[in-house]
């Protein structure tokens, strides 16, 4: 977060490399969409279908495409990624309060544990036996840390974030308020029917940079580790099971939930609710779109979908008995095409 609060059009365009169309001295201190943004605020277009709201935009100036600025008279920082630069541009703004470094009064802190002077542990908050809590990390109010767990530097735990025993987090990894690290993943033999619980004695392992949301659950390995590479970004009530493994810069939505022992590469896009069934290898760069079911490995990197569109009750519930009645129409069609492979007469000689 910025302790400074207003921003001239000279120093936005220094920060973002970008080209300043218009006057240097214009004062900004804050950042809006075109329609609600005010003289004293920083406007952006990243999508084409905005381009009607920057004739009527009000915004001080404006993050803009140098091809998208063609016509427009007000102030403009020109880029190549306008939306990149307003997400930098946020973080200027953000006022997300930080705490002072030090333990609050009511935090349980062990003897043993080891925390950095400069992190803040919050009121309520409980760091177990041998935790090790890095520089500059803030730990919110209520959040347990469990005994032998690593937190790295710069990292922020929300409030009631729960992170079990053993597990790893590396630098400036921000976990949400709900979200658990570490809880038993699904592991049970079945002896005659009734289930016996299998100890789950991995850990969980999440590199720099990862982004984890709220009420998301990582289960710990079985025997092996589950492993969040770097910059893996996961939205909230997310479910990853236990030695799931995700490749680094991979991105997933809301409600999806992965299967233990599945394998997904980097840069890899899930989108909301898709489900990932286990033990599955998925490459590098691969997309899936909302609501896919993933039942079988991937190894040609694309854009994968299942499942179908939405339509009106009526039309879905016709689908649906058309659907029904495909094997029944493909052994009719097999027998079909046999009956006329009997009557068709042979080809006539070349």
């Amino acid at each position: 977060m910025s302790t400074k609060t207003v921003w001239t059009l000279s120093e936005l365009a220094e920060m973002l490399g970008a080209e300043l169309r218009g006057d240097p001295a214009h004062r900004i201190c804050g950042v809006h969409t075109l329609t609600v943004a005010g003289p004293d605020q920083l406007g952006f277009l990243a999508n084409p279908r905005y381009m009607g709201e920057l004739e009527h935009t009000r915004a001080g100036a404006v993050l803009l495409r140098p091809a998208d600025a063609e016509g427009y008279g007000g102030n403009a920082l020109l880029l190549a990624n306008p939306y990149l630069a307003y997400a930098r541009v946020a973080r200027l703004f953000d006022q997300t309060p930080r705490p002072a470094a030090g333990i609050h009064a009511t935090a349980v802190v062990s003897a043993t544990a080891r925390v950095d002077a400069s992190a803040a542990i919050g009121p309520h908050a409980v760091v177990a036996d041998e935790v090790v809590v890095g520089p500059g990390t803030v730990i919110e109010a209520g959040v347990v840390i469990q005994a032998r767990s690593q937190v790295g530097r710069d990292c922020r735990i929300r409030a009631n974030a729960v992170v079990y025993h053993d597990c790893v987090l590396g630098d400036r990894v921000s976990l949400h308020s709900g979200a658990i690290i570490g809880s038993d993943g699904f592991g049970f033999a079945n002896d005659a029917g009734r289930w016996e619980k299998i100890a789950q004695i991995g850990r969980v392992v999440i590199h720099d940079d990862v982004d984890i949301g709220a009420n998301t659950t990582i289960d710990r390995g079985a025997l092996e580790d589950t492993i969040i590479h770097q910059g893996v970004i996961i939205d909230n009530q997310v479910h990853i099971a236990h030695n799931v493994v995700i490749g680094a810069f991979t991105a997933i939505a809301g409600c999806v939930g992965i299967a233990g022992s599945t394998r997904i590469g980097a840069y890899c896009v899930l989108a909301g609710g898709v489900g990932v069934a286990g033990h599955l290898e998925i490459c590098d760069k691969v997309q899936f779109t909302g609501m896919t079911m993933v039942t079988k490995s991937i190894t040609v990197p694309g854009s994968y979908s299942s499942g179908t569109g939405m339509e009106s009750t009526v039309s879905w519930r016709k689908t649906a008995v058309r659907l029904r009645s495909l094997d029944d129409m493909a052994r009719r069609l097999r027998e079909l095409e046999a009956l006329v492979a009997k009557i068709q007469p042979p080809a006539e000689p070349v």
